[in-house]
């Protein structure tokens, strides 16, 4: 990391004047994208030009990780900077009168108090009823659907029912929308860029790509055709349009003259699901567990007029950081935000030394996790726990915690010492997800997955 950071205070000495506006902030957000599935990433058969062109242009972080291994309680702490569990919201998918507490601050509503333009497209997954809808929590506009997934292609007969919860919206206005929805996500996005407001603006680009249903059209598996595998080829697919729509929005974005003073952030809710044919390889497991697969995800961040091309970050950094990072950015006070996350910008120019987070926690009804630095945690209802050495062991192919039974007691207390300060979850899961996921942890813990 050292290199890293002498490399960024060379560019920031020599740069030009910084400008005295407040930075634009974009976030891209995926959706169950696995970690080795972009082109910048290593993929051999999945291409990602545009996604690739903003990772030349950002700071990699390549421990960066989300703080749930499902969709809704992630986004919950994207948008707060905190822990979710802090207000209950640790189980997947609000029942139909829960969502995100509103009593919690969002990115949304902090940016919009600090005088920016500010924007949601795509999807919210925080809560159906009006009362968590998302221009009731700082958005001023929204573009999407509430629920957390739906067909890519509009269906009258079904999701694009008046009374579904998976219909397009705009501003409280059910749409109708015509071709691929992710592409149409991306024009919405450009949409809301040209408005010619001077102020700044913040957009939560959300993707519902590449979550199933497995839609694809049928251009895009025709780029695919040598994937043979059918559900990796329409993933594939999936994945291009998305890097299409990106590739949009950046060109938008440099068109109009603001990429330098625009910070972008690129990254995954969480990693990839196992029926959407996507890869988290070296990482151990997916989607929905503990393991490395399931929480960590390509993170990028882009801000031409502070930090230079191509620079790679090995801290340990959070999607809560995003939050604290771009409203330290935009002049705020982090601090009286009460955040979890913290500004990665000292930690990246080297006025901060050490990671930006020693310790991170995760947990989930059944299942906990703790980082501290490289060691790693997992705990599993009745089997109890599991430890790595990420130094040594980045696949977690080897438990070592019969070796090390000081450390894992010193964490245990650690975790459960954090577990105690956390609100009791709002709702619940059913039953038959502990048992799909008991079996996923263990069969990688004892080597037979």
């Amino acid at each position: 990391m050292k290199h890293v950071i002498a490399y960024l205070l060379i560019f920031l000495c020599c740069s030009c004047t910084v400008s005295a506006k407040p930075p634009n902030i974009l976030i891209f957000l995926a959706d169950d994208l696995g970690w080795a599935d972009l082109g910048f990433q290593g993929s051999t058969d999945i291409r990602t030009p545009n996604i690739d062109r903003l990772a030349a242009r950002s700071i990699r972080f390549t421990d960066g990780h989300v703080t749930a291994s499902v969709c809704s309680p992630s986004r919950a702490g994207l948008l707060t900077g905190r822990y979710q569990q802090r207000f209950g919201h640790e189980a997947n998918t609000p029942p139909p009168d829960q969502g995100m507490d509103l009593n919690q601050q969002t990115m949304a509503d902090a940016m919009k108090n600090r005088g920016y333009r500010t924007g949601l497209v795509g999807k919210w997954h925080l809560g159906n009823a009006d009362r968590f809808y998302p221009t009731e929590r700082g958005f001023d506009s929204f573009y999407g659907l509430r629920e957390g997934s739906r067909s890519y292609f509009f269906s009258p007969d079904r999701e694009d029912k008046p009374s579904s919860t998976k219909r397009i919206e705009k501003n409280g206005a059910t749409v109708a929308f015509d071709g691929y929805l992710t592409d149409v996500f991306g024009q919405q996005a450009i949409e809301f860029l040209e408005d010619d407001s001077e102020k700044p603006f913040f957009l939560y680009l959300s993707f519902t790509a590449p979550h199933g249903p497995m839609h694809a059209t049928e251009e895009d598996l025709e780029r695919f055709k040598n994937i043979t595998d059918k559900k990796r080829r329409t993933y594939a697919a999936m994945i291009w349009a998305m890097d299409r729509a990106i590739g949009n929005v950046l060109d938008s974005l440099d068109k109009s003259g603001r990429t330098d003073n625009t910070i972008v952030w690129f990254l995954s809710d969480n990693g990839g699901a196992t029926g959407n044919g996507s890869i988290n390889l070296p990482l151990a497991g997916h989607k929905g567990i503990k393991f490395e697969g399931g929480i960590r995800v390509p993170f990028l961040m882009s801000w031409p007029e502070r930090f230079p091309a191509g620079a790679v970050y090995d801290g340990l950094v959070s999607s809560m950081d995003i939050f604290a990072t771009s409203l330290a950015a935009a002049g705020g006070n982090v601090t009286d935000a009460h955040l979890d996350g913290v500004d990665l910008v000292p930690f990246l120019t080297g006025e901060e030394t050490g990671p930006p987070h020693q310790q991170l926690f995760w947990h989930k009804l059944w299942f906990s996790a703790m980082r501290d630095n490289n060691w790693k945690l997992i705990y599993v209802k009745d089997y109890g726990y599991a430890l790595y050495n990420l130094t040594q062991d980045h696949e977690e192919k080897q438990n070592v915690a019969a070796q090390h039974t000081q450390r894992v007691e010193a964490m245990k207390n650690q975790m459960n010492i954090w577990k105690s300060t956390m609100e009791q979850p709002r709702w619940d899961e059913a039953l038959r997800w502990f048992h799909v996921h008991y079996k996923n942890h263990v069969n990688i813990i004892e080597g037979t997955n």
